[in-house]
């Protein structure tokens, strides 16, 4: 296991797998290559220059309009040759994405062994999130290394057969890239400057997956808006995901609206810096769900299911789906009811310390020496 390749392609991926990177070349064990597929580009790569990182190879396969099918066939014939060069000891890959499923695919076929970092995740229905679910549960059965963020997940694992030895529960490492950026660049008390008001309440939001192409963002939209309407002393900010099934429903909607604003992707810092300026978060991203808790933030999920309902359990994230009455009732809710807003923004984030890196980095001690003993 001399050399261990961390492959990612998207931005949350990039920031979940940051401290990852960063912790494992400070102790200098292995030698650590980083492959990033382009799956996403200009957002990658504001993340990776904030942590300070150098990608050692761009598979570079993203296209416009590209389709699952292109991402999917793209990273498994650039790693094969990638790996046909390198011969790595270990594949760490992240999360739920395409690129991950392709990566673990493609490891598998040359039988390298798979570490796959937020195992376990499970809303155990295959079509939302799409792809994401189904890529997680092909990663997870060709992983021989799972890092579960919560207990939960270990559980869904175990029930999946999953031998427990091969299962470790490090907490979630967006805590560690959260906490990470808070301690170099102090994030927040930084109000942007296109807010109309100093005092207004802000609404922080973000909607892009996939299953929310076509009507259900265009019911979010109506909901912004009209919640813009009742309330006056709330501004909304939108950043818009560049992709056009998103970008163009958003602005053709919620273009010209007073108190929304709708800006493009943020640098990491500065998404950390307006999520510790927001009253409430609105989200289908799963990333926030987990980082928004951790500053104290509730969070109103715009999905029908969440793969973690660890959150809502704990109190932190209520899921209110895409239809626009129940988002605009439940937002209400949060700024009208005091007790409610409290409850929420106070209850226990279950997403872990911020010492998942270092947690990972001691399994993969665990693992090594496993080898060794089995091979003596």
């Amino acid at each position: 296991m001399k050399k261990i390749f961390i492959i990612f392609g998207t931005r949350p991926e990039a920031i979940k797998m940051a401290p990852v990177v960063l912790y494992l070349k400070e102790k200098s064990c292995w030698d650590i290559r980083v492959c990033i597929t382009g799956q996403h580009t200009n957002m990658l790569y504001q993340v990776l220059d904030i942590f300070k990182i150098k990608p050692d190879y761009n598979l570079n396969i993203m296209r416009k309009k590209q389709t699952l099918y292109h991402i999917t066939t793209s990273v498994l014939e650039k790693l094969n040759t990638v790996f046909e060069k390198e011969r790595p000891g270990l594949v760490m890959v992240h999360g739920d994405t395409t690129t991950s499923f392709a990566a673990a695919l493609a490891a598998y076929y040359r039988q390298i062994p798979v570490a796959h970092v937020e195992a376990g995740l499970r809303s155990y229905d295959k079509y939302n999130p799409f792809p994401e679910e189904i890529n997680r549960v092909f990663v997870d059965k060709i992983s021989d290394l799972l890092f579960a963020p919560t207990n939960l997940g270990k559980q869904n694992l175990i029930k999946e057969q999953v031998p427990a030895n091969k299962i470790f529960v490090t907490g979630n490492t967006v805590i560690d890239a959260l906490l990470r950026i808070l301690n170099k660049r102090k994030a927040g008390k930084s109000r942007p400057k296109y807010l109309m008001n100093k005092n207004s309440r802000l609404i922080l939001v973000t909607a892009h997956r996939r299953e929310n192409f076509g009507q259900p963002i265009t019911n979010i939209c109506n909901a912004l808006k009209k919640i813009a309407e009742l309330f006056p002393d709330i501004e909304i900010v939108y950043p818009v995901h560049p992709n056009p099934n998103i970008k163009e429903p958003v602005y053709q909607l919620l273009g010209k609206i007073k108190r929304i604003h709708l800006i493009e992707p943020l640098s990491y810092p500065d998404f950390i810096n307006l999520i510790n300026e927001s009253y409430l978060v609105l989200t289908d991203s799963g990333g926030l769900q987990e980082e928004a808790p951790s500053l104290g933030k509730p969070v109103l999920v715009l999905r029908k299911v969440t793969e973690r309902p660890e959150g809502v359990t704990a109190g932190t994230v209520e899921i209110v789906g895409t239809d626009s009455n129940k988002i605009i009732n439940s937002v209400s809710g949060l700024l009208t009811d005091k007790n409610k807003y409290r409850k929420m923004s106070t209850a226990v984030n279950p997403y872990g310390d911020g010492k998942a890196s270092q947690r990972i980095y001691k399994a993969l001690k665990q693992y090594e020496r496993s080898i060794i003993l089995q091979r003596n």
